[in-house]
């Protein structure tokens, strides 16, 4: 798989950006959603909302790790798009009169564990840790979440929204695969004592702790929603197929480690389940209080069609 042209690609980004204002909200199709699919659609798009915000964040902690001034731009774009997803979800919810006005979901137990992980600790992780882990996170939003959603919902809007975010997304995993593979070079041993200490942080221990339940519990909410297994097992495969295609990609151990895991999380039969089941179970007696309120970074995030 060639090297992306970095600045080719960020003049791409900046020439297909788009608003919520360039959609028409109130077309017909609304309708479309049925009585049945209404709750469990209501969940999960909530969910995703919240998925696509954490993905901004760690998009704006990886613009400061970048190694170069272009790559940092990128990131810098793709965490206002990461926003503006969730900003067209929502609009979706609101359209759907899922939300009241100005109401925003309550994200989760685990997703809110995951984003006070996420405003304490992760502008202190190294860019091969998110750059291994983001890549993955969007193979399965954009080859299983968002086409399954596509193919049960017939509301003509959802579909015109969900094609600007796949084209964002394509374009996300365009240069995912090329930071993974550029996170390869080097010699192996220096790359795999570095990975080492990384995983011996503290702070490191304390993500997995957050990001594993969270995995588990997302996994379980969309085949509950009719999501095939197989679907998951095709995104994993992507990830594993073009994080791969380079001896540099390869060799980057945080690439191997989250192959690894990412077939773990989609076989429901593999031991790994079994403890991480017991910390999605622990979780649900951690009470909301303890976080105080959401951190301010989410405060972008409203359902309203502004044009910026």
């Amino acid at each position: 798989m060639p090297q992306l042209d970095l600045e080719k690609t960020l003049r791409r980004i900046k020439e297909n950006q788009w608003a919520l204002a360039d959609i028409d909200w109130d077309a017909p199709g609304a309708d479309q959603i049925t009585p049945e699919q209404w709750p469990k659609l209501k969940a999960f798009m909530a969910d995703l909302t919240w998925i696509e915000h954490v993905g901004a964040r760690g998009f704006a902690a990886m613009a400061k790790k970048a190694p170069n001034d272009t790559l940092r731009e990128i990131y810098q774009w793709f965490h206002a798009e990461e926003q503006r997803h969730a900003n067209a979800e929502l609009a979706l919810m609101q359209r759907w009169g899922m939300l009241e006005d100005g109401e925003v979901p309550e994200p989760n137990i685990n997703l809110r564990i995951t984003i006070e992980w996420l405003d304490k600790f992760s502008d202190d992780m190294p860019l091969n840790v998110l750059g291994s882990v983001i890549p993955m996170l969007e193979v399965a939003l954009d080859g299983a979440l968002c086409k399954f959603l596509l193919e049960e919902v017939k509301d003509p809007i959802c579909h015109e929204v969900f094609k600007k975010i796949n084209a964002d997304e394509a374009r996300h995993l365009g240069v995912d695969f090329h930071v993974l593979e550029m996170l390869g070079h080097g010699k192996q041993y220096q790359l795999i004592l570095e990975a080492l200490g990384t995983a011996l942080n503290p702070k490191l221990i304390l993500g997995v702790l957050a990001y594993f339940p969270l995995l588990n519990r997302m996994r379980d909410n969309i085949i509950g929603m009719g999501l095939k297994e197989e679907r998951l097992y095709e995104a994993m495969n992507k990830f594993e197929t073009y994080g791969g295609a380079t001896p540099e990609g390869r060799r980057n151990p945080w690439y191997q480690v989250m192959r690894q895991h990412g077939k773990w999380v989609v076989n429901r039969k593999s031991l790994y389940h079994k403890p991480v089941d017991l910390l999605v179970k622990a979780s649900d007696y951690i009470p909301a209080k303890v976080f105080g309120p959401v951190p301010t970074w989410v405060n972008k995030i409203t359902w309203r069609p502004v044009a910026n």
